[in-house]
């Protein structure tokens, strides 16, 4: 009896080890922006919250109240500060702040009107999909190395978090289906993996 004893208190140890060795990580989009509206690629200019940006990210405050976030992490552009602004009402939290977390610098056709009326080729001066991914990679590893079993909040933009999540399941960004304006997405982050 005091064997099965022993095996289950050891096997409830190392389940207990392995729950408590993952980081959860929510990942939410920007409230929309005017420039959204306008369909400008806004790319690392800042952006303005429109008023339906602003009511969507007080409806993800309310929705995101009761969740015990550890920390919150923010891209420092401007539409994404804003909106963790709102969301950090419910916490009042600190926000980190980083670059790590800023959308897709599209060189020169930062600021064009992509509205699909014209195709627009990307140019040799945007950041590489490799790049991209470098970064989620750096990202992903940084919040695991910051925030050990904790749950964290980050503030992103639309196609980075594409570029994360990519990077999180192992597939291409295609195979990552685009998020709304203020869309939450939950991933388990393994304490014991780096990307």
């Amino acid at each position: 009896m005091s064997a099965v004893c022993s095996n289950l208190e050891l096997i409830t140890r190392i389940c207990f080890l392995s729950i408590s060795m993952a980081t959860k990580l929510y990942l939410i989009r920007h409230g929309e922006t005017v420039e959204n509206v306008a369909h400008i690629l806004q790319g690392q200019i800042d952006g303005n919250l429109s008023e339906r940006g602003i009511q969507q990210a007080k409806d993800a405050r309310e929705a995101l109240r009761d969740v015990a976030f550890d920390a919150i992490v923010c891209s420092d552009l401007k539409r994404c500060r804003d909106t963790a602004a709102i969301l950090n009402e419910a916490h009042g939290l600190d926000i980190n702040y980083t670059k790590l977390l800023r959308e897709r610098d599209w060189g020169s056709i930062t600021g064009m009107v992509a509205d699909g009326t014209r195709k627009i080729e990307i140019p040799e001066d945007a950041e590489s999909m490799s790049a991209l991914t470098v970064r989620a990679k750096i990202f992903l590893n940084f919040i695991l190395d910051t925030y050990p079993d904790k749950t964290v909040l980050a503030v992103s933009h639309g196609f980075f978090c594409r570029v994360v999540q990519a990077v999180y399941y192992g597939q291409t960004i295609k195979d990552v289906v685009p998020m709304t304006n203020t869309e939450v997405r939950i991933l388990e982050l393994d304490g014991t993996k780096r990307y």
